[in-house]
């Protein structure tokens, strides 16, 4: 299992949110440029880049930095997953689609036929319902819908997708732990896929029993930037992870 490190931008400034809640923000003083810089040195071969603004208005608010940043990851041997909703054509290694999933299907199975199913990420945020179903929410978490985790993914079984992420909402900038059942039952529901998991990660034993659920990458953000994972813990994720005794 492959850890991807998350930089979520909001007005262009580091922030992490409490289980979506755009009124529990939390701000914090890294550079999206040196943190960027920070986790390829560590090792990281990817790295989560998201647009808030963009998320939850669907206004690119965070464009330029983001292709910046795209950029600066490209140019060396890491890729980017930069989110956008308008158009994949940022430059990063892989573009990672939220609400358009959901909202523009035709948009966006047209545009894994032309740029592949490598380059394009579905992003589905969910919420457990009170049968223990995902049901996905769009516009940054700010829009429910009645429609199943499961169902959203089938309407793009016919376009060779390949890389899904999920976010349990109410997991995500816990720390409680992620949400290994959900993520089980997306293996059984489509083991072809590669799935991405993220929320409530909180230190290097939630990444080692993500990996037993037969994920393909984890997404983190808080617990890297509030150094809950240490860099020795790292190389079981990072291949190319260096050696120094803390992050």
């Amino acid at each position: 299992m492959l850890l991807i490190p998350a930089i979520d931008l909001h007005a262009g400034r580091c922030v992490r949110l409490y289980q979506g809640d755009f009124g529990a923000e939390v701000r914090y003083p890294a550079d999206p440029r040196e943190l960027l810089a920070r986790y390829r040195e560590l090792g990281a071969r990817w790295l989560h880049v998201v647009d808030l603004d963009g998320a939850r208005d669907g206004i690119g608010g965070n464009r330029e930095l983001i292709a910046e940043l795209s950029a600066a990851t490209t140019a060396g041997s890491s890729g980017a997953g930069a989110a956008a909703e308008e158009s994949p054509d940022l430059g990063g290694g892989r573009v990672v689609v939220g609400s358009a999933a959901l909202e523009r299907t035709g948009d966006v199975a047209a545009w894994l036929e032309r740029f592949g199913p490598e380059r394009i990420v579905l992003a589905f945020d969910v919420r457990m319902d009170s049968a223990a179903d995902p049901r996905v929410r769009t516009r940054g978490w700010t829009a429910d819908t009645d429609i199943c985790l499961w169902d959203a993914v089938d309407r793009y079984a016919s376009t060779g997708l390949r890389h899904v992420l999920c976010t349990d909402i109410a997991r995500d900038g816990t720390f409680l732990g992620p949400n290994f059942e959900l993520y089980r039952a997306a293996r059984e529901h489509f083991p072809h896929l590669l799935w991405q998991a993220s929320g409530g990660v909180s230190g290097a034993a939630d990444l080692a029993d993500l990996e037993r659920t037969g994920v393909a990458a984890a997404v983190c953000g808080k617990a890297l930037l509030e150094e809950r994972i240490q860099s020795e813990e790292l190389r079981a994720f990072w291949p190319d992870a260096s050696s120094p005794a803390s992050t």
